[in-house]
């Protein structure tokens, strides 16, 4: 039975969907030696497809890693500067796995990690809104009003690659779970469906509350019980079927 290339690439574990269709447009797929560039292209089961030069091997065990990311490691699968990346923290595990989405450098927390290209494709697709929750500590103490502007979806400005960009982040739960009134800090924690570059730190700083740090505790259902950072922990059956079965997803934030 024919299936899309990039699909094909995502189940054998080289990257996810996305990231597949990125290799395919570079021109670093063949299939039957001829180099593939067109998105949907369908293949058989038997044809032969080399990445970079490499031929495809066939489908691995599908693996699910959390991992605890560490301040100062970069979540990507190689680094031109050479910083520690998660892969670098997970290297024992025998199969190709990658990070499905990103935590920022300075940022900690809740990681998944998995050779399954469909389910990372389906979880970072925005209408399935998994939710995702991070405790930030930021300057100052936030009014009622603040929290009350980030409840009900603030607009932020921020620069994406050089470039002024404004969007309006959805409404989000947001509530002060610890303050220091001598240093003027508080200890904040948002819960949001989106996934944008630098989302919950852009959201702090347009109600003026910069973040001085940034973890997130918890990702759908996956939390980091019993988890020190830079440890990691295979997923339980039970955590990947209601990942699959779409448990953790949220259908419309509604109200808040």
């Amino acid at each position: 039975m024919a299936e899309r290339l990039q699909k094909v690439m995502a189940q054998a574990g080289v990257a996810s969907r996305r990231a597949s269709e990125d290799l395919i447009t570079q021109g670093r797929v063949t299939v039957n030696g001829q180099v593939v560039r067109t998105l949907g292209t369908k293949v058989e089961p038997h044809d032969h497809i080399e990445v970079d030069g490499a031929p495809l091997e066939g489908r691995e065990r599908l693996v699910y890693y959390l991992l605890n990311k560490p301040r100062e490691v970069v979540t990507t699968v190689n680094d031109d500067k050479d910083r520690l990346t998660v892969m670098d923290i997970v290297a024992d595990v025998k199969e190709r796995i990658y990070p499905v989405g990103r935590l920022d450098y300075d940022t900690t927390g809740a990681l998944l990690m998995t050779n399954d290209g469909e389910l990372a494709n389906q979880l970072m697709h925005p209408r399935f809104q998994m939710e995702k929750v991070y405790v930030a500590k930021v300057k100052g103490i936030p009014s009622n009003d603040e929290l009350k502007t980030l409840r009900q979806g603030v607009t932020v400005h921020t620069i994406v690659n050089h470039r002024h960009e404004t969007f309006h982040a959805a409404p989000a739960k947001a509530e002060i779970i610890g303050a220091d009134k001598q240093k003027q800090t508080a200890i904040v924690r948002l819960t949001i469906h989106e996934g944008r570059y630098h989302q919950v730190k852009e959201m702090l700083k347009a109600v003026g509350h910069p973040v001085l740090k940034l973890t997130r505790e918890r990702y759908g259902i996956l939390d980091l019980t019993s988890l020190a950072p830079g440890e990691y922990r295979p997923l339980r059956r039970e955590e990947v079927q209601a990942l699959k079965q779409g448990k953790t997803f949220r259908k419309s934030a509604g109200r808040l």
